[in-house]
C-alpha cells in the first residue's frame, strides 16, 4: 500500500459532500479537535437561540412561555428529533435527566416486566455508570437479582434461561469495539431476555437501527456527537410494544396522566410520556435543540462513511508515521467493529495526551493506558488527520512529553 501524503488527504476534502457541515461549528483557531466523543463543539446556531430562550422567553414571557413557546413539550418534540437518528419512530423517545437516571428507570423497569428472571448480563468492562447502577437496581429491588459481567466482547453465550435482561455499551467508551445491534439483539430475544443498548458513544456518529433490531430499550446521551453542550439532558427509548405496560420507579408529576389535575394519586401517562419524571431543563433542552438543527438534512450513511475514511487514514498514518514509538492499537482494524474512535495503548499514555494537547491535538486518555481519539464527521477535515499525526511524531521526536507536569493528573483525564 503505498504511503500517504498531506496532497492524498487534502484532495479527500475537496471531495467530501459533507464539508460543508464545518461551517456551522464555532472551532477555535489553532486546534485540531478530536474529542468529540467526549463533549462535541458548538453550534454556531446555539448563542442565538440562548439569547432568545433567556431575552425574550424567558425575561419578557415569564411563565407563560411554557404554553406561549411550547416548553412543556420539549421532552417529546426533542425525542421525536432524535428518533431517527437512532432508528426509532416517533413517541418512542424523550430527553429527560441524564443517562444514569434514564439508566435507572429502564432497568428497574425491564426487570419488573419479567419477575421470574434474575439476571442481567453485561460486560466487565462496560462505562462503570452502566455496571454502578446495575448493582443499585439490584440492591433497589432486593429480589435477589444478580449482575453477570463478561469478560471480553461475546456476550450471547452468557444468555440463558435466568436472564431477564441484556445491557450493553453500542460501542466501547474504551477501545471503540462496536457491537452488532442486530446480531446480539437477536441473541438476547431467542433466550427469552429483553435488550437495552447504551448509545453513547453512537448517537449522531453512526447509523443505528433499534427498530430494525427489535430492541427492547435504549438510552444515550446528547453532549457528544450531537453536540448538546456540557451537562446536556440524556434521551431514552422505550419500543412501543412495551409502553402501555412499562412501570419506571421515578413516579414524578410530569409522567403523570394530567400533571395540572394534581390528583393525589399517581397515573402514568399515556405512552413515552410516563418515563417522564420532573420538570425539564429548559435553557439546556433549548441549546440542544438548535444543535440537532445540524443533522437536519445529513443522512446518517454518509457520516459513517466518512467515519471510517477518517480512522483508516488515521490508523493507516499511525502505523505509516510513528510506527517506532511504541503504540498498540486498540481499536478493531476491521471497519464493520469499529465506531467512530480509535484508540491507542501506549505506557506513558497519559504524560504524552497532555503533551499533545499542549500543542493544539486535543484528544482524552482513559486509565490505564489508552489514548482515546475521536472522529466526528460533521466537522473534521482529512487534513485535520494528517496535521495530528505530524504532531504526535514530533512530540515523539522530540520526547517533550516527558516532563513533570504533563505527569501530573488532573481531575478529569
Amino acid at each position: 500500500m503505498p504511503a500517504l501524503r498531506r496532497d492524498d488527504l487534502a484532495a479527500m476534502d475537496r471531495d467530501d459532500p459533507l464539508a460543508y457541515l464545518r461551517g456551522q461549528f464555532d472551532l477555535p483557531d489553532g486546534l485540531i479537535y478530536l474529542d468529540g466523543n467526549s463533549l462535541g463543539p458548538m453550534p454556531k446556531a446555539v448563542p442565538a437561540r440562548l439569547d432568545e430562550v433567556v431575552g425574550r422567553q424567558w425575561r419578557q414571557d415569564l411563565i407563560q412561555s411554557w404554553n406561549r413557546h411550547g416548553w412543556m413539550y420539549l421532552p417529546t418534540r426533542l425525542g421525536d428529533r432524535i428518533a431517527p437518528l437512532i432508528g426509532a419512530a416517533a413517541g418512542e423517545v424523550v430527553v429527560a435527566d441524564s443517562t444514569s437516571v434514564n439508566l435507572f428507570k429502564l432497568l428497574t423497569a425491564a426487570l419488573r416486566l419479567y419477575p421470574d428472571r434474575r439476571v442481567i448480563v453485561s460486560q466487565a468492562g462496560n462505562f462503570p455508570t452502566d455496571n454502578y447502577v446495575a448493582q443499585g437496581v439490584i440492591d433497589f429491588l432486593g429480589q435477589g437479582h444478580e449482575l453477570r459481567l463478561v469478560t471480553g466482547d461475546d456476550v450471547i453465550s452468557a444468555i440463558d434461561g435466568d436472564v431477564a435482561l441484556v445491557a450493553l455499551t453500542q460501542v466501547d467508551y474504551r477501545s471503540g469495539h462496536l457491537q452488532d445491534l442486530g446480531e446480539v439483539t437477536a441473541a438476547a430475544h431467542d433466550g427469552g431476555a429483553l435488550m437495552l443498548w447504551d448509545l453513547c458513544h453512537s448517537a449522531g456518529a453512526l447509523p443505528v437501527d433499534l427498530n430494525g433490531a427489535g430492541a427492547d430499550f435504549a438510552v444515550g446521551c446528547t453532549y457528544k456527537y450531537l453536540n448538546g453542550g456540557p451537562g446536556a439532558p440524556a434521551f431514552l427509548y422505550v419500543a412501543r410494544r412495551w409502553q402501555d405496560d412499562l412501570r419506571q420507579p421515578l413516579s414524578g408529576w410530569l409522567g403523570h396522566a394530567e400533571p395540572f389535575a394534581f390528583e393525589a394519586g399517581y397515573r402514568p401517562a399515556e405512552g413515552i410520556g410516563r418515563t417522564l419524571c420532573g420538570t425539564p431543563a429548559i435553557l439546556s433542552m433549548s441549546v440542544l435543540d438548535a444543535a440537532l438543527d445540524v443533522f437536519d438534512d445529513v443522512a446518517m450513511a454518509d457520516l459513517r462513511e466518512k467515519s471510517l475514511a477518517l480512522t483508516d487514514c488515521f490508523i493507516r498514518l499511525m502505523t505509516q508515521e510513528c510506527g517506532g514509538f511504541g503504540f498498540e492499537l486498540a481499536t478493531p482494524r476491521q471497519a464493520e467493529r469499529r465506531g467512530s474512535q480509535v484508540s491507542w495503548r501506549h505506557q506513558n499514555g497519559y504524560p504524552i495526551m497532555q503533551a499533545l494537547i499542549a500543542d493544539g491535538v486535543i484528544g482524552d486518555f482513559r486509565s490505564p493506558d489508552i489514548l482515546r481519539f475521536g472522529f466526528a464527521p460533521l466537522y473534521l477535515r482529512f487534513v485535520d488527520v494528517w496535521d495530528a499525526v505530524a504532531v504526535i511524531r514530533e512530540v515523539m521526536d522530540s520526547g517533550r512529553w516527558d516532563r513533570p507536569d504533563f505527569r501530573r493528573r488532573a481531575a478529569v483525564t
